[in-house]
């Protein structure tokens, strides 16, 4: 009797320090499964045997998959032997890429609980990065652009603030400018400075969807013009006229995530520091039938 595939599974993702690179790593995979549903359990912070215990216990009434970045020797050892008597796969995430290194690098590994959140010059600089984008939201511009790392201009709704945010994060000081057609645009960002410039867009049906469902929240405001969809069509192509009269590149972000939009980004400002002549050209939207997170 042939048995019929499970809708969804449990994953269990165990670390010592915030679970962050588990939990991008399980999704990555996950993903790939469309018709099996993750049931996720993330426990992070665990350092020491009364923690883990509570994992293990977690574990044994909702068996599954269990991916874990721990380096305490004694915690690997107790949580293995209790996947092993309970049957479930175990796997250290980052085992097989350690093993490449350490071979590669001819020198052993120095364990290190939490080594990527260590407060360096890095750290505070994604923190200045963040704190400079939140004070340059929705066109506030600093008063010299040279502060500026990169500056997103689009139309309402093209997720011009969330981009933002996340170059912050990898330490970009990002400042975003809303278009309005109908408002004069600040000639200060078409002058000379060092700060990368690009614009977002994004279908009229996509950017109409998401302005109705605003729209709701809005209620008590006569919204018409906002929502339809000749006027924001409208708004597009004043958009790339305006990219197109200075050059910037313009990203269709209709099918692509933040965190895609934010890496075309980062290669187009790369490439235009290295000299590359095509960075005024228009990036194309991710084809709708091929996956977008495969790596």
């Amino acid at each position: 009797m042939a048995h019929s595939q499970p809708s969804y599974f449990h994953l269990h993702l165990v670390s010592d320090s915030t679970g962050e690179t588990l939990t991008t790593i399980a999704k990555a995979a996950s993903v790939q499964y469309a018709q099996i549903r993750p049931i996720e359990h993330v426990h992070p912070l665990v350092r020491n045997a009364r923690q883990l215990k509570r994992v293990l216990q977690e574990i044994e009434q909702a068996p599954g998959i269990v991916l874990y970045t721990i380096v305490n020797l004694d915690l690997i050892a107790a949580l293995e032997l209790k996947c092993k008597e309970l049957k479930v796969p175990c796997l250290a995430v980052l085992q097989p890429i350690m093993q490449v290194f350490e071979s590669y690098l001819g020198a052993p590994k120095t364990p290190r609980v939490a080594g990527q959140h260590v407060l360096d010059a890095d750290y505070f600089r994604r923190i200045d990065a963040l704190n400079f984008t939140m004070a340059h939201d929705d066109g506030r511009l600093p008063e010299d652009l040279n502060d500026a790392d990169i500056i997103l201009l689009g139309i309402s709704r093209t997720s011009k603030t969330p981009t933002s945010i996340y170059l912050s994060q990898r330490g970009y000081k990002t400042a975003n400018v809303p278009l309005v057609p109908s408002l004069p645009f600040p000639e200060q960002i078409a002058s000379q400075h060092s700060a990368f410039v690009v614009c977002l867009i994004a279908s009229p049906d996509r950017i109409a969807e998401v302005r109705r469902n605003r729209a709701l929240l809005l209620a008590d405001r006569d919204l018409d013009d906002y929502v339809d969809r000749s006027r924001i069509a409208a708004e597009i192509t004043y958009t790339r006229k305006l990219c197109a009269k200075h050059g910037w590149p313009v990203i269709d972000v209709t099918r692509r995530s933040v965190e895609e939009t934010a890496a075309t980004i980062i290669r187009l400002m790369q490439d235009r520091e290295a000299g590359a002549s095509d960075d005024s050209e228009t990036v194309p939207p991710e084809p709708a039938n091929e996956p977008t997170h495969g790596e």
